[in-house]
């Protein structure tokens, strides 16, 4: 956050920044111009702030699960990451400055190194997961599941930290099919990662 040293010129800044249109289609490329202090994501075209910091519970379960996979993909070609990083879902037969949608999964895991860049990832990930927080509900569970589904993302687990339990979709025939809703002593197999595993205790370690 800025620090101002008098309220004029906050004030200033405030009339710099620019507003947002939310009835305007934006693409990768107006992502790239946004001038804003607080992180966005696009999601067909349309823009979403995202939630102020996330509250310390989201944080721990997002640290227990990037570590516990990091640790399992460590030698592998697959890596982990976790917000904030730019993911650029493709649109088919268009450059990647026309893609309209530019989420910040809270975890996802890749293993084509190609799609790796250093500016965002451009392409798709193998296996995202969300933690919903908040006024997040809709987003991550209508929304990012409609583009994530669309893109071809493999699997997708949605964790309900308030609930302490983790829906599991896979994608079968272009469709993400519900495998289960992990909860209490459940160990939850990654199925587009053979061999990968977390359980519920370790996912909510701490919390």
């Amino acid at each position: 956050m800025k620090e101002y040293k008098t309220i004029e010129d906050a004030e200033t800044d405030k009339i710099k920044e620019p507003a947002i249109d939310y009835n305007k289609v934006y693409t990768y490329a107006d992502y790239l111009k946004l001038e804003i202090d607080e992180m966005v994501e696009i999601i067909r075209g349309k823009i979403f702030r995202m939630s102020p910091t996330p509250r310390i519970k989201h944080q721990d379960i997002n640290g227990n699960i990037y570590f516990r996979l990091r640790q399992q993909v460590e030698g592998q070609k697959c890596k982990v990451f976790n917000a904030p990083i730019d993911v650029v879902l493709p649109i088919a037969n268009k450059k990647r400055t026309r893609s309209t949608t530019v989420v910040q999964p809270d975890i996802c895991v890749i293993c084509d190194p190609k799609i790796i860049e250093e500016t965002a990832v451009f392409g798709v990930p193998d296996f995202v997961i969300e933690i919903v927080a908040g006024k997040d509900v809709k987003r991550d569970t209508q929304y990012k599941y409609s583009v994530y589904e669309e893109a071809g993302i493999g699997e997708y687990w949605i964790v309900f930290g308030e609930m302490r339990f983790v829906e599991v979709f896979i994608l079968e025939n272009g469709k993400y099919q519900r495998l289960n809703a992990f909860s209490e002593d459940d160990i939850i197999p990654v199925k587009t990662l053979p061999g990968l595993s977390i359980s519920i205790d370790d996912i909510f370690e701490g919390v």
